[in-house]
């Protein structure tokens, strides 16, 4: 999130009126789905996952540069597999019945991460997979995807 707030202060994107932050959980499963409402964004399929994740089965256990596998219907890369990502939100118990673009809990010591990653089995890997972590914790297993939007 320093990062985030770092590269939105910079004057060229200041002056863009663009400001950077993490995803929200939610805005990460939309991401990730690709319209799908199955276990991958390409199906239920594990057989398949090699084409696009690294997992603890093909990795090496290192992360790979982003792009090495397919991308998913969206052309978004390495949502399955390879890092764990940090999510804006809090850990906490999702919000029941239905919701639209829901945020996470308001406060909590442990931050949202998706995806699942090189250290990871495939169930680890599915879209709605949820881990957390405290935000201080590194690991070269952890990563992070930025999205920009725009305030002009």
């Amino acid at each position: 999130m320093s990062f985030c707030r770092k590269l939105s202060a910079l004057p060229a994107e200041k002056k863009a009126g663009y400001v950077y932050r993490l995803p929200t959980e939610a805005e990460w499963e939309y991401a990730c789905r690709a319209g799908t409402t199955t276990k991958y964004s390409f199906g239920d399929s594990e057989s398949e996952l090699s084409d696009y994740d690294w997992n603890n089965k093909n990795s090496g256990f290192i992360s790979h540069p982003v792009g090495g596998k397919k991308p998913n219907g969206w052309g978004l890369y390495d949502m399955h597999g390879n890092v764990h990502e940090w999510c804006q939100d809090w850990y906490g118990d999702y919000p029941i019945g239905s919701t639209t673009d829901p945020t996470g809990a308001a406060s909590g010591s442990d931050r949202v991460l998706r995806g699942g990653g090189w250290i990871f089995d495939a169930r680890d890997c599915r879209s709605a997979d949820r881990s957390r972590d405290a935000p201080e914790f590194r690991s070269d297993a952890l990563g992070f995807r930025v999205l920009r939007s725009s305030i002009k």
